[in-house]
C-alpha cells in the first residue's frame, strides 16, 4: 500500500470513531478531556489533535498518526484525579511524537491484517463484523515493548513538566494492579502475584511499569495539584451512565473497587449508593440482596430522586422474601411512572 492510501485508510477510521453511536457528543467533555491534554504536552503540541470521547467501561485511550484521539470512558472512572488522567493522555501522545502509531500502522496494514481491520470498524461502530472486544489500540496501533516504555517515560517528561505530580504515572498502574486483585477475590481466584502484561502481552507488566515510573519520578520535581476536584466536575454529568456500564461488565469486585475509589474522594453520594445497590442486586445472594436494599434506600434518604430507585428496591426486596415491603416500593414506582415501560410487567408483581 502507498503512503496515500494509507492515510487514506486512517482517515476513514476517524472518520468512524467520529460518527460512532458510542461517542459521547455534548462536546463539554471531549473539550475538557483536550484540555488536559493540552496541559500536559502543551499547547503548541496539542493545536491539531482531535480527542474523541467514547462510552465503553473499558480502561483505554489511544491516539492515531494523524491526531485523532480516543479516550474510553473506563478509563474516566478510573483515573483517580487529573493528573492521573494526564499521565495517560501524556502516553499516549509519546507515542505520537515518536511516530510509533504511524509505524505499527503501517506494519499492520498486510493484506493477512485484513480481519484485523474490519474488526477495529466493527468495534467503533458498534456493528458486528467479528471480534469487537478489540478496541482499536489493541487491533491495529499496538506497540512493541521497547516503544511503550519509551512513550512512558517521555510521557513522564511531559508531566513533570506541566505542574502535575510526577508520581501519578506510576499510581495509575498500582490502582490498575488493585483492580485486578478486586477482580481476582469477587471472583474467588487467587490475587495476581505477576501481574499480566496490562491488556496485551507486549506490553511491560503492570509491576515493573509501576516500579520504574516511580524510580524515574523520584528523580524529577514532585509537582503541584493533581486536581481531583477538577475531575470529579468533569465527569459528574456522565457518572451514573458510565457506573451502570461498568456494572453490567459482570466483574463484581472491580466495580467495587471502583466505587469504593470514587467514594473514597466523594465520599458515598447518592448516585454510588444507588450504583452500589445495583451491583449487589445484580449478584443476587441473600447478603447482597439485604445489602442492595439498604443502598437503595440510603440513596433515596440523601437524595437520590430517580422513580427506577423504587422499582429496584422492589425487586430486590421481592426477591429476598420481603414482599410486602417489595410491592409497596413497585407501587411507588407505578404512581411516580404510570406510563413507564415495564409498567404491565411490574404490576403482574402486584396483587390484583
Amino acid at each position: 500500500m502507498d503512503e496515500r492510501g494509507l492515510w487514506m485508510q486512517v482517515d476513514e477510521i476517524e472518520r468512524q470513531l467520529r460518527d460512532s453511536p458510542l461517542r459521547i457528543r455534548d462536546g463539554n467533555l471531549e473539550k475538557y478531556l483536550l484540555s488536559v491534554l493540552c496541559r500536559v504536552v502543551g499547547q503548541d503540541r496539542c493545536s491539531g489533535v482531535r480527542v474523541y470521547a467514547i462510552e465503553d467501561p473499558r480502561f483505554n485511550a489511544s491516539m492515531m498518526p494523524n491526531g485523532a484521539m480516543q479516550v474510553q470512558s473506563g478509563l474516566l472512572l478510573r483515573v483517580r484525579n487529573e493528573g492521573e488522567l494526564a499521565a495517560v493522555l501524556g502516553h499516549e501522545f509519546a507515542h505520537f511524537e515518536l511516530r510509533h502509531s504511524l509505524s505499527g500502522f503501517k506494519n499492520r496494514r498486510a493484506t493477512t491484517d485484513v480481519m484485523a481491520w474490519m474488526t477495529v470498524l466493527g468495534g467503533i461502530t458498534n456493528t458486528p463484523t467479528g471480534d469487537t472486544q478489540l478496541s482499536l489500540a489493541g487491533s491495529i496501533f499496538r506497540f512493541s515493548r521497547d516503544q511503550e516504555t519509551a512513550a512512558d517515560l517521555l510521557g513522564l517528561k511531559y508531566l513533570a513538566q506541566s505542574g502535575y505530580p510526577a508520581h501519578s504515572a506510576s499510581e495509575v498502574w498500582q490502582s490498575l494492579m488493585a483492580e485486578q486483585d478486586a477482580t481476582a477475590r469477587g471472583r474467588k481466584l487467587k490475587a495476581k502475584q505477576r501481574y499480566s502484561a496490562g491488556f496485551f502481552d507486549t506490553h511491560p507488566t503492570s509491576l515493573n511499569r509501576a516500579a520504574y515510573l516511580s524510580e524515574a519520578a523520584d528523580k524529577l520535581p514532585a509537582g503541584g495539584d493533581p486536581r481531583t476536584q477538577e475531575l470529579q466536575d468533569a465527569i459528574a454529568p456522565y457518572l451514573p451512565r458510565f457506573l451502570a456500564a461498568q456494572n453490567k461488565l459482570n466483574d463484581f469486585g472491580g466495580a467495587d473497587y471502583i466505587l469504593s475509589n470514587l467514594a473514597a474522594r466523594s465520599g458515598w453520594t447518592p448516585e454510588l449508593q444507588f450504583a452500589r445497590g445495583e451491583l449487589y442486586r445484580a449478584r443476587a445472594n441473600p447478603r447482597d440482596l439485604q445489602l442492595a436494599s439498604q443502598f437503595y434506600r440510603e440513596a433515596k434518604a440523601a437524595g437520590y430522586a430517580g422513580p427506577e430507585l423504587d422499582r429496584n428496591l422492589g425487586l430486590a426486596l421481592i426477591r429476598n422474601g420481603q414482599v410486602d415491603e417489595g410491592r409497596a416500593a413497585l407501587s411507588a414506582y407505578l404512581a411516580a411512572v404510570p406510563d413507564a415501560s415495564d409498567a404491565a410487567i411490574i404490576k403482574t408483581l402486584l396483587p390484583n
